[in-house]
This record gives structure tokens, sequence and C-alpha cells, in this order.
């Protein structure tokens, strides 16, 4: 039988800390999301301004980088460079912004941010996921 590190609260309550800060830091009005490794939203903070839509993009993004543990912006790229159908693939959100969670080279969890431009998205959710690294 094998064992697995899980995320526990104290551990989404950091990630969700050091994303926020960083989107703080540059005044980006975001949605935060964190899963667990198969995808359960754990947590999440939508801040002040951010557009309500975000708030599914950001699960969404989450989701997909800890299903598929990759970032979510690698079937954002499948779609760019041709393979269209991904769009329709069941519980992928093809955007960038979904950073897995690794400890010990296992995929944990994720945290998918939505609101800002893609690549701050990615910046955001990367400063959240190294909160526990």
């Amino acid at each position: 039988m094998k064992s697995k590190t899980t995320l526990e609260f104290s551990d989404v309550t950091r990630i969700l800390d050091a994303a926020r800060t960083e989107a703080e830091a540059h005044h980006f009005p975001v949605t935060i999301a964190v899963t667990d490794d198969g995808g359960h939203l754990l947590g999440m903070c939508r801040m002040d301004n951010c557009a309500p839509v975000a708030v599914d993009i950001a699960i969404g993004k989450a989701r997909t980088a800890a299903i598929g543990r990759r970032e979510s912006r690698v079937y954002e790229e499948m779609v760019n460079n041709g393979r269209a159908a991904f769009v329709t693939a069941p519980g992928v959100t093809a955007l960038e912004g979904g950073i897995p969670v690794t400890v010990d080279g296992q995929v944990i969890g994720a945290v998918g941010v939505s609101g800002m431009k893609p690549a701050e998205d990615s910046q955001i959710a990367k400063v959240g996921a190294q909160a526990i690294a």
C-alpha cells in the first residue's frame, strides 16, 4: 500500500495568503482557487473588484492543473497549436493560470488564478504553489 501527502487546511491558507500577497503587491484583482490532487476545491479568495466570472475560471484552471498533473497552459498551447478538439475535453479549462502543487515529486493539489493577463495569473499561482514547497 502506498501513502501519499495531502494538503491540510494550514497549507491551503499559506497558499492563498502567498498568492494574495503577490496579487496585492501588483494591484491585481484576481480570484485564487486551491484544489486537492483530484481537483476538488479546498479554498478560494475573490479579491475586491475582481469580476465574478473569474471564480469559475480560477477553479477550472486549478482543477485542470491538478488532474492533468501539469500547468493548465499546456492545454491552451495544444489548442492554439491546432488541437481544437481539446476545448471539449471534460473537466479541462485550457487557459493559462493553473499550477500544480508538488511535494517530493508528487502532485498534491493545484492553484488556479483568474482575473488578469495569462502570464500575470500564472505568476500569482506560482507564488502560491511555492508557498509550501
